[in-house]
Formats: C-alpha cells, structure tokens, sequence
C-alpha cells in the first residue's frame, strides 16, 4: 500500500494505492486517527486500490466513528470496483458516506 495526504481548501485528501491487508492496515491506521485527530474533514480516495481485507475495513469503521464523534466530515471517493465489493459484501455502502 501507498499513500499520499494532500491538504485541501476544505478538507484532507488521503489517497491510498495498491494492497490494503493486515500487513499495511496498521500504517494506513495511524495514519487516519492522526487526521481524524485534527477534526480536518476526510475524504480518502480508494481509486487505485486493487485489494482490501476485513483489517483495511476496519480502520475505515473506526476512522468514520472518530469522524461521527468529532463531528467532523469523513467520506470514502472514487472507490474501485474490487473494493466497493467488499464494502457492499459488509454492508457498509449504506453506513459510510460515499461520493
């Protein structure tokens, strides 16, 4: 997995790429609650990641209760098709707000 933080006028831009599992699910953690952390509204673009296990949805669950508790905006954009399959798989096309 990479990935690239971009602030933007009105939010952080995470961009991930390649692989998130268990092996990249840490990093890609600490880095969300880090801008979670800040209250800055997240949008994480999913276009170009080709794989995402149960590890990598987790930390999207837990970055969007953090958001909900913040009341800060989190938003998932450009999502690519082998990952909106798990995401509707977990029924979570419905919880996590989607552009």
């Amino acid at each position: 997995m990479k990935y690239e933080i971009a602030k933007k006028n009105s939010f952080t831009l995470l961009s991930l790429s390649g692989d998130i599992d268990l092996h990249s699910s840490s990093e890609l953690r600490k880095q969300i609650l880090d801008i979670c952390k800040t209250k800055a509204p997240l949008h994480i673009d999913l276009q170009q990641v080709s794989y995402l296990d149960s590890s990598g949805v987790a930390c999207f669950v837990e970055a969007y209760q953090l958001s909900k508790k913040n009341n800060s905006e989190f938003c998932l954009i450009n999502i690519s098709k082998p990952v909106m399959q798990v995401i509707k798989l977990a029924r979570l096309d419905s919880v996590f707000p989607i552009k």
